[in-house]
């Protein structure tokens, strides 16, 4: 998991951390039972002590920094390596005196009756690690409490930690140059002819949510984009998001169409759509919505392709769950895997209940449907659901790891990110907002990047050897999309994050992922490069629980990770031997040379 380096620091607001004060470490031994006690009764300092032993000191305008475990709307976290923490994420805080519990928190803080000595605030964090912390004292633990509602109910992005850090660590690449539309469009040299970039957003002004250049069919002018625009939801008229080098086929992406219970329709749109089209080839619209769901769009303003106005193209309609639904599932899903004294048949079912892997197989089998159209028909696809920015996204990432190799390797899998989720608007600071602790009913919220995830999971662990990164790769994105220490994922989309000017004032995730001591960390030993298409199985049988995110807290990863050094030993003993064996074959071959030359006459 990711940590700080020792010499990372968290600067001030124009200012350098005070010589007196010492950069904190935390034991490896350290619980997630942690002593908590207050310097002065003013918050200017805390101790934070674990058996008894001095751990470190905290100034009070110090922002407290984010290594392994994220807490709600503030992050509170305890882990091996330098802790200055951010209280950027805690879903939820209870607080018991002595033995007793006497509230919880949501939105505001109950001050517990001390009956004991000892206060206890206990922290549900959005990693689902929960940390205990014992503070001696009434006073103490009201205040700790306090500065953590403070930290924890920011009202500015501005005021988040990325703002604030400053590592020290050498910038080999600069992570906000390194995956722009240009050098991406690049990479499809072969339909240059075909395609054009388009800079009619430039401004943000054709629509909020898409990035400044987008890519679209050459014969489409910009005019006649900015029209299509008013005819998709939020603007998002249809731009390419993948190029099947194989076939000349692409998968397309956008908003659903506001056709109106009046059938509205949109010529413009028809020309730009079918402009993807082969002469005598029908194309696939894939609407992530159940067809009840768009029929009932239409009173409200949206709805579906009519097939009188797009005769060549094929609409789908799948049934991928969305906000609230979601959220629940990770609730109930989180709930039972924190429940340690259920018997197997209760686990089973709540595990069932809670549709976490029902929902799992119907976004694999929808991405696997597009990628069907592609590689194996060989017809062109748009994929929209309402607005664009959730499930579309996931179908259309998910196909790109089916069929395009690259996207199976670490850079490449960060310009699908990239691409795919920051710069195709997906609202990471809505949906990521809260985590499973959270009982306060957001509209927003939803764990869409998660799900996406955990189906790249499932077929990393379906194809072990075709990936380029390792499961901790996944959960170094899970975590930092839900608090982090650099600006990656704030914001809702480009135009937000260009007025936040973060390329200026943060660091990007990729700057620190890249360097050569972190790719280590993420990359497969078992990786071998494959070319193909890889075809995961859906079936119920074939999908697991993810334990590596859900069990990881509640359970021992020791005989797990001891394990895994003896594969990566194991297989760089093989490669020392192979290569051994390639230098003797070497050898053999000069001297059969040799031995033919002295005998020719």
């Amino acid at each position: 998991m990711p940590s700080l380096l020792p010499h990372d620091l968290c600067h001030e607001r124009n200012a350098s951390p005070a010589p007196g004060n010492p950069v904190p470490v935390i034991p490896n031994n350290v619980s997630d039972k942690i002593l908590l006690l207050p310097h002065t009764h003013t918050h200017k300092s805390l101790i934070v002590s674990s058996s008894k032993q001095l751990l470190a000191v905290y100034p009070e305008n110090s922002l407290l920094c984010r290594s392994s475990c994220l807490v709600g709307s503030a992050s509170c976290v305890f882990s091996p390596g330098p802790i200055w923490e951010e209280l950027r994420a805690t879903d939820k805080q209870q607080f018991r005196p002595g033995a007793g519990r006497i509230g919880q928190r949501e939105d505001e803080l109950k001050v517990p009756r001390f009956v004991g000595p000892l206060g206890t605030i206990i922290i549900k964090c959005k990693d689902f690690r929960i940390i205990q912390l014992d503070i001696p004292g009434m006073e103490e633990c009201l205040n700790i409490a306090s500065s953590i509602e403070a930290l924890s109910t920011l009202d500015s992005i501005t005021l988040m930690y990325p703002f604030f850090y400053r590592p020290m660590f050498e910038v080999i690449e600069d992570g906000w140059h390194s995956f722009l539309p240009e050098q991406e469009f690049e990479l499809y040299s072969s339909a240059i002819s075909e395609w054009r970039l388009s800079y009619v957003n430039k401004e943000f002004s054709v629509c909020p949510s898409y990035p400044p250049a987008v890519i679209v069919p050459k014969a489409i002018d910009d005019d006649a984009l900015r029209k299509v625009a008013t005819f998709r939801h939020g603007g998002r008229f249809p731009v390419l998001s993948y190029y099947h080098k194989k076939n000349g086929m692409v998968i397309m992406r956008s908003g659903q169409p506001l056709t109106g219970t009046n059938g509205r329709r949109c010529k413009e749109d028809e020309k730009l759509i079918n402009a993807t089209l082969r002469a005598g080839k029908r194309g696939y619209i894939i609407d992530t919505r159940p067809l009840n769901i768009a029929q009932q769009a239409r009173a409200k303003g949206g709805g579906f392709e009519q097939e009188a106005h797009y005769p060549q193209w094929r609409r789908i309609h799948k049934s991928i769950d969305r906000y609230h639904i979601l959220q629940e599932s990770l609730i109930k899903l989180v709930e039972s895997c924190n429940d340690q004294t259920q018997n197997m048949d209760r686990w089973l079912s709540k595990l069932e209940a809670s549709n976490w892997l029902t929902h799992i197989k119907e976004i694999l089998t929808t991405a696997c449907l597009a990628a069907q159209c592609l590689d194996r028909e060989g017809a062109s696809i748009l994929i929209h659901g309402t607005e664009g920015t959730d499930s579309t996204l996931q179908v259309t990432s998910l196909a790109q790891i089916i069929l395009e190799p690259r996207s199976r390797t670490i850079r490449g899998f960060e310009a699908l990110i990239e691409r795919e989720w920051l710069q195709a608007g997906h609202p990471f600071q809505q949906r990521c907002a809260q985590s499973a602790y959270c009982n306060s009913k957001q509209k927003w919220e939803s764990p869409v990047f998660l799900l996406f995830l955990d189906c790249v999971w499932q077929i990393l662990r379906q194809f072990p050897c075709s990936f380029e990164f390792n499961e901790n790769f996944l959960i170094m994105l899970f975590e930092h999309a839900y608090a982090s220490q650099f600006g990656t994922f704030l914001g809702n989309n480009e135009s937000e994050r260009c007025k936040l000017k973060l390329q200026q004032k943060t660091m990007s995730l990729w700057s620190w992922v890249n360097r050569p001591s972190e790719l280590s960390k993420f990359t497969n030993p078992l990786f071998e490069a494959n070319n193909l298409v890889i075809w995961p199985s859906v079936a119920p049988q074939s999908l697991q629980l993810w334990e590596g995110i859900f069990l990881r807290w509640n359970r021992s990863s020791k005989y797990l990770d001891e394990a895994y050094e003896e594969m990566v030993n194991i297989i760089e003993y093989n490669k020392e031997l192979q290569a051994k064996v390639n230098l003797l074959r070497r050898q053999l071959a000069e001297l059969e040379t040799e031995d033919g030359v002295q005998e020719s006459p």
